[in-house]
This record gives structure tokens, sequence and C-alpha cells, in this order.
């Protein structure tokens, strides 16, 4: 069903929706054996360029409150060199070793409110990290390896027994050792990053099929990422056995069951991850030329193109190729997508477009917080709370996007289906008083 809200409105309606959801949820998914509630994952990204354009700083996890409510940060991204190695750089398009761990935060930027001296090795976003950590010492901190951009030569890294235990050796050197390299005056040096990070992230975008143009892509690559996976929880281990301390392991893994297909040993990945988080947007851009959704939970009525990507036929698709549930977390998207050039009237969906909307950042891409914005600008919301999300229209320009109201909704399907949590994508998208973050904590069971 298809509704139309003026602004403000929709949060209550949503929130009975959802009471219905949970009322078909099985008591032990809200409250197991002994009275007590299940721990949900809330997994946020933290991106290393936020700090430019969008003066995103780690300080701003701590005003928003986002800190206090999530279980992990995912520092995105490092990268791989064609030889197969984790690394460190100044080099546009291939590292920011400025932003890790060189660039000095003022007081107004630092977490604790302190500048950092010019004689100190390790600055920047690391350095924000490890004052995060000290002040909220439930949270998790892992080092992301990859994306879209940076997974060019993930498979030469897990070619052999060989070039993984060096791919492998090389990551935990530099992030769990913290052995950076001493690219300016004072900045790095042996140890200097010790035990900022408590794990390590893989978001290898994708192996066995074509990810950005130019990825090194191999028939092998599905079996070798189950191989990159067990050296990675062989070496972790081993450090952990000598430090005292559990390293954690995660991976990103697609939506599209062909993706699966061609990367994934869906039976065997899970024995070496402590969990994995899932896609969960990107189901439709502005690469077609018809307004859809980006993230919806079901299948839209009157959808024109099937089968369709949903969030429910993701989980389903890992489920069936052996991933446990409680180990996967559903990603949600803290931006949306959008066409303009729309006609064909009504509310907009499923209608021809001439291209992408304008962007901040990008064409047909927008952050959440300027995205609920624009219905004080002649857009209206609509929402279809059945299939589990929204969109904003004003008759020519068209966004998809998800508000606190449609993460009121994938709480109660990560409940209802017994995942792991959520993971969000990114936390720069956020408003400054972290809105949608407070909606996926009040959503699986973190109160106020």
């Amino acid at each position: 069903m298809r509704r139309r809200f003026a602004p403000g409105i929709g949060l209550t309606a949503v929130a009975l929706v959802c009471a219905a959801l949970l009322a078909t949820t099985p008591a032990a998914t809200a409250a197991p054996a002994g009275g007590q509630h299940r721990s949900y994952r809330k997994v946020g990204y933290f991106t290393q360029w936020g700090i430019y354009a969008r003066g995103f700083f780690v300080k701003n996890l701590v005003s928003s409150g986002a800190a206090a409510r999530l279980s992990h940060v995912n520092y995105a991204f490092a990268n791989v060199s064609e030889d197969g190695r984790c690394f460190e750089a100044n080099q546009a398009g291939e590292g920011d070793a400025w932003a890790d761990y060189q660039r000095p935060a003022s007081a107004a930027e630092s977490v604790d409110g302190v500048a950092d001296s010019p004689d100190q090795a390790l600055k920047g976003n690391f350095n924000q990290l490890r004052k995060l950590k000290a002040r909220y010492p439930h949270l998790k901190v892992l080092l992301s390896i990859g994306g879209w951009t940076w997974s060019t030569y993930f498979s030469n890294a897990a070619l052999t027994s060989a070039s993984r235990q060096a791919f492998v050796a090389s990551c935990i050197d530099l992030f769990i050792e913290g052995n950076l390299p001493q690219l300016g005056s004072v900045e790095g040096g042996p140890g200097s990053a010790a035990g900022v990070f408590d794990g390590i992230d893989l978001d290898w975008e994708w192996p066995g099929s074509p990810g950005e143009p130019g990825n090194v892509v191999r028939p092998e690559d599905k079996r070798n990422f189950t191989l990159l996976l067990a050296e990675f929880r062989r070496q972790l281990d081993a450090h952990g056995r000598r430090s005292g301390r559990h390293h954690q392991l995660t991976a990103f893994l697609p939506a599209d069951p062909a993706a699966m297909d061609a990367g994934y040993q869906g039976d065997r990945i899970f024995r070496h991850l402590d969990f994995a988080t899932v896609q969960g947007y990107d189901f439709h851009g502005t690469w077609e030329s018809t307004t859809n959704h980006q993230s919806a939970i079901r299948v839209p009525a009157g959808q024109p193109v099937l089968p369709d990507f949903t969030a429910t036929r993701t989980i389903d698709a890992w489920v069936a190729r052996g991933a446990p549930p409680s180990e996967l977390v559903l990603g949600v998207p803290f931006y949306g997508r959008g066409w303009t050039g729309v006609t064909g009237g009504g509310d907009g969906l499923f209608q021809p477009a001439a291209g992408a909307a304008p962007g901040t950042f990008e064409p047909g891409y927008e952050d959440y917080h300027r995205l609920a914005a624009l219905p004080a600008s002649g857009f209206t919301v609509y929402r279809d709370d059945r299939a589990g999300f929204a969109w904003l229209f004003d008759g020519n320009t068209f966004w998809t996007f998800d508000d606190p109201a449609v993460m009121r909704l994938k709480t109660a399907f990560i409940q209802r289906e017994r995942l792991g949590g959520a993971m969000m994508w990114s936390l720069d998208g956020d408003d400054a008083n972290g809105a949608l973050v407070d909606a996926i904590h009040r959503g699986l069971g973190g109160g106020r």
C-alpha cells in the first residue's frame, strides 16, 4: 500500500505496523530465556574521506550520540597493492595516510577536546578512534579493507597459499600490531597504532564477478575467498593468543544471488567469520532509466523489474546457501538515490526519468540529512509500509531513501528473521542528532 504523508507525519502509523510485525515474532527473539534481551550488532561505517567536504569527524559520533548506540565502527578503507599487500601511502586514488594518521586534529575536532601535539606519533582519524574507544569501552573498531574502489587486486592477494599468508601478515602488521610506516617527520613507527583496531573487515567487491572496471577477477576467487578467510582467522587467532584478545573477522557480502554463487562458498565461510554484513541497498539506481526503490524489504506492488532485489530475497538467498541467520547483519542506507525529469505523474514511482538528480557530491546520490530537509521545499513524502520503503517526489525529481520510520520497519524485519543486527553505510549521512542510528538502536531493543 502506498501512502502520501505531509512533512513530518507518519512515524506513529509506522510504529503500529512495526507492532503488528513484532506480534508475529516468537518471544525468544525479543527476550531469550533468562529474560535477557538479545544483543544485536549495530555496525556503522566511518569513511576516511568524510573529514573533507562533509566535515564529519570522529567527534561527531560523540556529539550525535551515535557512539553510545553502536556496537562496531568499521573504518573505510584500506587498499590492496598489486602485489597483494596492505599498505599506507599519500597518493591520490591509492591511499590517504594523511587522513588516517598524520593530520593533526584541533581541540574543536578532537573527541576529548585536546588538540594533537606536533610531536605525537599517531594523529588523524586513527588517534581519534583510539580516543573514542577509551571513552566508549564497549565499542569495537574494525579496519575495513577494499570497498568498491579498492578491491582491484584482492584476487592477486588471495591467489596462492604464499600470497595469502603474506597479505594477511601485512594487514596484521599495519593495523593490528600498529606498525605504521613513518611517512612524515614524526607520524608512524613501530607500534604507533597498536590497540586502535579490534579486527578486520573484508570488503572484496566481488570475488568471481565484476565490480569496478579494471578489477582482477578469476574463476578460482570463490575457493580462494574461503581460504583467505581461513588464513585471516588463523593469523588473527595466533596474534590473539599472544595478546590475550579476540580479534574479530567480518566480511561484506553482496545482494545478488548470481554474485553469491560466483564468489562464495556460503556453507563454509561462516566457519571463519564472527559475522557478515549484507548489502541491503543499491537494489536500483540511476543506472536504470525508471524510478524505483533502492532498499525495500519486500517486492512492491507493480514492480516493473522482476525478479526484484529486496532485503527478503537477499537474506533468503544467503540462508539457502548455508548462512546462519544470526550471523547476517543487514545493511541499511544513510543516503538516497535520485532521478530528475520524471514524467508520468502520480507519486513518481516506476516512472520514466531523464537522468540522475543533482547531488551534493555526485549525481543521483544524496545524504539522508539533506533529503530530510526536502519536504520543506515542496517535496511530498510517500511510503509503502508493506514493502518497507519511502520516497520523495515534487512532480519532477524523485528520491528513494530510508528515514527513521523506515528504519523501524527494518528493525522489525531483523528481529522477525532472527538476524544478527543492522549495518549502516555510512555514518556521515545521518543528521547532527543521529536520528537514523537512534531509530535503529531503539528498534533493536536499545531503549532511549
